[in-house]
């Protein structure tokens, strides 16, 4: 009897171990997936501010069109967070390709606005920013490929449905980013 008790305290035991050891597997996952966001939301932000500075350079050519696109961009831009979802990514993202498309408009009408020096590092910042976006959303895919497939394997399935684990929704590509104008 007394064996038979050891050993049920023991399988207890182990199974104890392994939910814990899942719960914090997956608490890991999780917090890769909000800081990804977060980061994309950091970049997306410097972006913005980076495309704001591009529309005060164009003032001095089509006053009225940046003043209407600045306040434009104030009014619909948000902040992404940790808890944002891959539609507010996407939504912030479209915010800035209209706004890029425009101030295209306004170069073509302006070549000597490509020219200027100011425009073109501007420029340069708000492709760098690009880029980052572009790496962090690969790391938040890759982050969401990680919890996904943890979550919906079995034993962990179970565990992660009765601790409120959820997968989580990938970012997607902009349709309408290939289609976006070159700013050079």
């Amino acid at each position: 009897m007394l064996p038979t008790f050891i050993a049920i305290i023991a399988v207890l035991a182990v199974i104890v171990l392994w939910a814990i050891s899942t719960q914090r597997r997956l608490v890991v996952l999780d917090e890769n997936i909000s800081n990804a966001m977060s980061q994309i939301g950091v970049q997306l932000s410097s972006r913005f501010d980076a495309l704001t500075a591009l529309l005060d350079l164009t003032k001095g050519y089509a006053k009225h069109e940046s003043e209407t696109l600045i306040e434009t961009i104030k009014s619909r831009r948000s902040v992404i967070t940790a808890k944002s979802t891959p539609k507010d990514v996407l939504h912030q993202e479209g915010i800035i390709s209209e706004a890029l498309g425009r101030i295209a408009m306004v170069t073509e009408q302006y070549p000597e606005l490509k020219a200027n020096q100011t425009y073109i590092k501007t420029m340069d910042a708000v492709q760098t920013f690009e880029n980052m976006v572009r790496t962090s959303r690969l790391i938040y895919n890759d982050s969401v490929t990680k919890l996904n497939r943890e979550i919906r394997m079995f034993p962990v399935s179970a565990i992660a449905g009765m601790l409120g684990f959820r997968q989580r929704d990938y970012l997607e590509e902009q349709a309408s980013k290939a289609d976006m104008p070159s700013m050079k």
